[in-house]
């Protein structure tokens, strides 16, 4: 496969992220990666390559990139320079929800894009998203393969107990289940701790992805054993713009006593609740740390309170719990807020050593501590392009 790439396209609301890999032999190896963020409002792009070297960085007047399918032609224009004769062999996109029977990575077909369209409702931030990246990436590059890759798909080892919901079983037979979210990003770091520390990662690990969107996932030799996240991405934790876990009973209320619609509820959990609902000011917790509001500081505890119960209950599934580890954007660098969570899991064996997590270190426990409490970067570009490259040597043998 010399002088091929594989291209990774992550579509969100109004930006794409992409990353171009190199394909080494049976590796893939990142060139370059970027982001065409503010579509249709104030259109910025900016790449860089394998050191960080920044490549590119542009700003277009919003009605110039006012769609998904013209800022895919601003990259894809942009990459024909930069891939230096090699050929893009095939595109990966992360896609949020492969409901029940999409469970490993596939080659997109019509079928599967109807069944893709079909599951929108089911995450409507993200999936008409990734579906519009992928009509986009088909109309630019029509002939190579498009590959889905699912979010949902690392948790479909789940044990029924833990999948099902406690209503007739004929809805569980109709889709309606727990199918747990941010799995490719959990998948990275099950494989990453594999080859850092085999033994570690064959036990009993709570990783906490805790970004814009969060949640956390209880793996036990490198299976998913059960999330936070349910049916939508909208059950467990607060984030920065979703509610979280919240008693079905007030969005009952909030439609019958109250008079709102399901058009505004699902405005109003998916994007005016959690961090920016609770504060007011924002949904960033840079902003929130740095405030003197009182409620900033209030949604900042209810934050750490949450992600601290889930710990306690992700352990409880598994029987114990042999390291945390903390991913994603806050999990990654809020050292305050990490410290902070972990206050009061001393019986989980979970502690801070207090220099170390303001170095922000790989391993933030205190040296010996009985549960290893560590930091590491996911990529979830990076797991779709193995996806990606496996899936192709797959279909080239066959």
């Amino acid at each position: 496969m010399n002088g091929e790439a594989i291209l990774v396209l992550n579509a969100g609301s109004s930006s794409i992220k992409f990353e171009l890999f190199d394909v080494v032999g049976d590796a893939a190896e990142t060139r370059l990666d970027g982001q065409m963020e503010g579509i249709g409002a104030a259109p910025r792009l900016i790449a860089r390559d394998a050191q960080r070297k920044v490549l590119a960085d542009r700003r277009w007047a919003g009605p110039d990139v006012a769609d998904h399918a013209a800022a895919l032609g601003v990259i894809m224009g942009g990459l024909e320079r930069a891939t230096e004769g090699r050929r893009i062999i095939a595109v990966g996109h992360r896609v949020v929800h492969g409901g029940p029977d999409l469970a490993a990575p596939v080659i997109v077909d019509h079928a599967v894009m109807a069944r893709l369209r079909d599951l929108q409702s089911l995450a409507p931030l993200h999936q008409p998203h990734n579906v519009a990246g992928i009509e986009a990436a088909m109309r630019s590059l029509p002939g190579v393969p498009q590959i889905a890759c699912f979010d949902t798909a690392f948790h479909r080892s789940h044990a029924w107990e833990a999948d099902t919901f406690a209503l007739p079983p004929e809805f569980y037979a109709r889709g309606i289940r727990r199918y747990g979210f941010h799995g490719l990003s959990y998948e990275y770091i099950a494989t990453l701790l594999a080859r850092e520390e085999p033994a570690l990662a064959a036990g009993r690990l709570v990783v906490a992805h805790l970004g814009n969107g969060s949640s956390l996932c209880a793996i036990r030799g490198g299976r998913s054993i059960d999330s936070t996240m349910g049916f939508t991405a909208l059950d467990g934790v607060p984030m920065g713009t979703r509610s979280g876990q919240i008693d079905p009973g007030v969005v009952l209320h909030l439609m019958m006593a109250e008079g709102m619609d399901a058009a505004s509820v699902q405005t109003l959990l998916y994007g005016n609740a959690g961090l920016k609902g609770m504060s007011g000011i924002s949904q960033d917790v840079r902003d929130l740390e740095a405030s003197d509001d009182p409620r900033a500081a209030l949604a900042l505890s209810h934050f750490a309170w949450r992600v601290r119960r889930e710990i306690g209950a992700l352990a409880a599934a598994l029987g114990g719990i042999d390291a945390l580890v903390f991913t994603a954007g806050i999990g990654e660098n809020a050292r305050a807020l990490r410290g902070r969570i972990c206050e009061g899991l001393g019986f989980l064996g979970i502690a801070i050593d207090p220099a170390r997590n303001t170095a922000n270190e790989p391993e933030i426990s205190p040296p010996g501590a009985p549960t290893r409490v560590l930091v590491r970067a996911t990529d979830e570009e990076a797991m779709i392009a193995r996806h990606a490259l496996v899936l192709l040597q797959c279909s080239r043998k066959t």
